[in-house]
Parts: C-alpha cells; structure tokens; sequence
C-alpha cells in the first residue's frame, strides 16, 4: 500500500508554474505642470474630477470702496497725462480780439507747439512759473513770421499772440504806412478790399500780401495811411529778443508801442510755443452756457485750418 500511496502522489503533483497574483493598483498619479494642464483634480473623498466638470470660483464682488478707489486712480492718471501734455507739448488758446486778423478772428480756438522753442519758467501754462532759471531749456530761435504766443513783458502773466518781425539784431520801423526791416521796405501786394465792422463802426479795409525777407508769406489787414503806428521811429532790436507785430496793423497792440503802455519788445524766454493750427471757431457771443449759440454762432469753415 505504501507503494500505491507514493504512486498517487507523484501522480497528482501540483503544476511547477508559480501563480501570478494581480499587483494592487498603483496611488500614483502622473507628473503634469503648474500650468493647469493637469486633466483631474482631488474631489472631498480623494477621487479624481476631469477637469472639464471642475466648477471654477466666482470672483468675490468688489465693493463700493474698492469701486472708488479705481475711479479715483483713473482720473489722477487722466490728470497727470492732460498735465504733462499740456506743460511739454500742446497747449490750447481762445483768441480774445481782431489784432491777428485776417488770419485770426475773435473766437478762434487754436492749438500752440510748447516744444518749438524749448521751454522757460513761463511757458508751463500753469498759474505758477517753472522753476528753470533764467533763459530757456532746449531753445530753439523762432524764425520771422511765426505767429507767437508770448507771456506780456510788462506782467510776465498775460498771455499775448502776434507775429515775429524783428530778430536780434534787426532793425524795424514804419514809414507812411510801410513797413522796413534793416532799412529795406518789406514787399507786399493789395489782394482786395474788404469791409470791417469793429468798435468804430463799418469801415474800409485793404488786405494784402506781405513778405518778409526770409520768403515768409502772410495777409495783412489795413485801415489806410495815417493811423498812430504808421510811422515810428527806428527800433533795433537787442541779442534775446524779439520785435511782435500783430496782422491787423492799424488795430495791434505790439510791440511798436512802448513796454509800460503796449508790448515793446519781448525777451526770449518769456515765448510759450509757436501757433500750429485752428481746431475750432466761434463767432463773438458764443457762450457755454446757451447750446443754441453752440451752432448759430459756430464757423465750421474755419475748423483745422494750419496757421501760416
């Protein structure tokens, strides 16, 4: 019998092939970036979401402080870039008389050049001077015929715009109503007479075409022989100064009248920019505050018009 046993148990030996246990599932989640590329994130019990069913946090609502405080930082901003154009590079004036005409009417709204000339204590255009000393940063000389926006040498605060004439250097004056420049008339040309209503009524008026000696070509406007300023004496014109005339020859201001009771004549750096170009014009009584005079009063013909 113990042979038989034996038989039988090498008989049903069991297979020599080990079995192969299936290895438990592997914690190990993939390696992605921080850049949000990963496809699953861990809900409340630790199981994976895809992230198309992630439900992204709404944004907390601003309040009402933080809502003023952006309000106030845009406006400080829009000040500051309003200011820093304003001071370096353009500046707008309203033309308060006729002394520019033909080429500037009461109610013209023009835009001035700061850096034509570089910049002085008094060309900030701010109720304060520039603390820059005496003379100007960057200057550059203005050529003759440049229509100028100057600070009024008896107040340095008064803002005055007419026409470069004289340059240091230069002599000026006006002979039975013409004009000389180092004692050669300057040419000009009747265009056509006209009809002007001013202060003294409708009167007569001859516009012509003047040049200076550089080519500079412009319009004038004239009231005939015999007015205060058509004849004066011989100016000559200091280094670092300028001799102002205004277009309308009989109806200016400038600087053929002497400093304490008209311009005389106007130190470099009290310039603020040169004239460029009309934007907008008004006829005399347009008013803010009446919207009808906003389109009775206004001259579209005159809008964008480049200054010569």
């Amino acid at each position: 019998m113990s042979d038989d046993k034996n038989s039988t148990d090498a008989g049903t030996a069991p297979d020599a092939t080990p079995s192969v246990e299936p290895s438990p599932k592997s914690d190990r989640r993939p390696i992605w970036s921080d850049d949000g590329d990963a496809p699953f994130e861990d809900g409340p019990r630790g199981e994976p979401i895809p992230k198309a069913a992630r439900v992204k946090d709404e944004p907390e609502p601003r309040s009402a402080a933080s809502e003023t405080v952006e309000v106030v930082k845009t406006v400080v901003f829009a000040l500051l870039i309003a200011f820093v154009l304003r001071v370096l590079l353009f500046q707008p004036f309203t033309i308060p008389s006729a002394s520019m005409e033909p080429n500037l009417y009461e109610g013209d709204y023009i835009v001035v050049s700061k850096w034509s000339y570089g910049y002085s204590k008094y060309s900030s255009g701010l109720p304060i001077n520039l603390p820059l000393g005496e003379g100007r940063v960057l200057g550059r000389d203005p050529n003759r015929g440049d229509i100028v926006v100057f600070k009024l040498p008896r107040d340095n605060k008064t803002d005055y715009i007419k026409r470069v004439i004289g340059l240091p250097g230069d002599t000026v004056q006006m002979i039975a109503n013409q004009l000389y420049i180092n004692g050669q008339p300057v040419q000009d040309a009747e265009v056509r007479s006209t009809q002007v209503v001013d202060a003294f009524g409708p009167r007569g008026a001859t516009i012509s075409r003047e040049t200076l000696p550089n080519g500079k070509t412009f319009t004038t406007q004239d009231f005939g022989p015999g007015g205060d300023l058509d004849d004066t004496p011989v100016y000559t014109v200091p280094e670092g100064h300028y001799f102002m005339m205004g277009d309308n020859r009989d109806n200016s201001i400038d600087s053929r009248v002497e400093r304490s009771a008209g311009v005389g004549l106007v130190p470099a750096e009290n310039l603020v920019g040169k004239a460029q170009i009309i934007m907008f014009s008004w006829q005399p009584g347009a008013s803010l505050f009446n919207p009808v005079s906003w389109f009775t009063k206004v001259r579209p013909s005159r809008f964008f018009r480049i200054l010569e």
